[in-house]
């Protein structure tokens, strides 16, 4: 089974035609032989994450498929660069949209995102293959408690944008407020555990989820990035291979 991350840059005048396509494209790769799931995402500004950080020329969508990844010819000819991540699932846990969207990983699974546990022994990254990795978290906040998710979450994003091994990072969602998430690319993988189990602002963040209950529903997954196809520089990684 296949994951791929595709991301595309469109002009500014093709707002309106992207407003359709994020109506009506899903619809059409849904009924694709073989495509499982699909979502497509709005991103963040740079790497910026947040409800104030949209940014409407940059567009994304996630699939798994039985076969090779689908292709989206609506968005791939409007666009003036465009990535594709395809990706192997190392670690999972949760639903999206009430669904375990991603193939069962062959090693343990692990919690998401900000409720990860401290890892004490530093050996979390243990069993992972060597390469780089991508990190994908989406949750649906409860309405209730989401103006105090996003005041508490800016000093994570403020510190994972110089957290070492990071080489991209936006945020995603599927709505402005209730639904959001991040999609991020490390090194490796210890460089990922060492951000999200010992830096301070996280492993805070880690603390007050469990103890305000955020999240109506939360996923979180690492993948081993197989291969990246096309212009990096759409996700906010450099063209020249780190």
């Amino acid at each position: 089974m296949n994951v791929s991350l595709h991301v595309w840059r469109i002009p500014r005048t093709g707002l309106p035609g992207a407003l359709w396509r994020v109506a009506t494209g899903p619809r059409r790769v849904r009924r694709l032989p073989g495509v499982r799931f699909v979502k497509l995402l709005g991103t963040g500004r740079g790497s910026e994450f947040g409800p104030t950080s949209s940014d409407l020329t940059r567009w994304a969508a996630l699939t798994v498929s039985d076969g090779p990844p689908p292709t989206w010819p609506e968005w791939a000819g409007r666009s003036t660069a465009s990535c594709r991540i395809d990706l192997a699932v190392l670690r999972v846990r949760g639903r999206w949209s009430g669904r375990e969207p991603f193939p069962e990983p062959p090693g343990p699974t692990e919690p998401p995102g900000l409720t990860e546990p401290a890892d004490p022994d530093g050996d979390e990254a243990a069993g992972d293959p060597a390469g780089l990795v991508l990190a994908l978290t989406r949750a649906r906040l409860r309405p209730a408690r989401a103006v105090t998710f996003w005041r508490s979450t800016a000093p994570v994003a403020a510190a994972a944008a110089g957290a070492p091994g990071l080489l991209a990072a936006f945020g995603i969602g599927e709505a402005p407020l209730g639904w959001q998430g991040t999609v991020s690319v490390w090194r490796s993988a210890p460089d990922l555990a060492r951000f999200a189990y010992r830096h301070p602002e996280h492993r805070r963040a880690i603390e007050q989820t469990a103890a305000n209950r955020w999240y109506a529903e939360e996923l979180f997954a690492r993948f081993a990035v197989l291969d990246v196809v096309g212009d990096t520089g759409v996700i906010g990684w450099g063209t020249a291979r780190q």
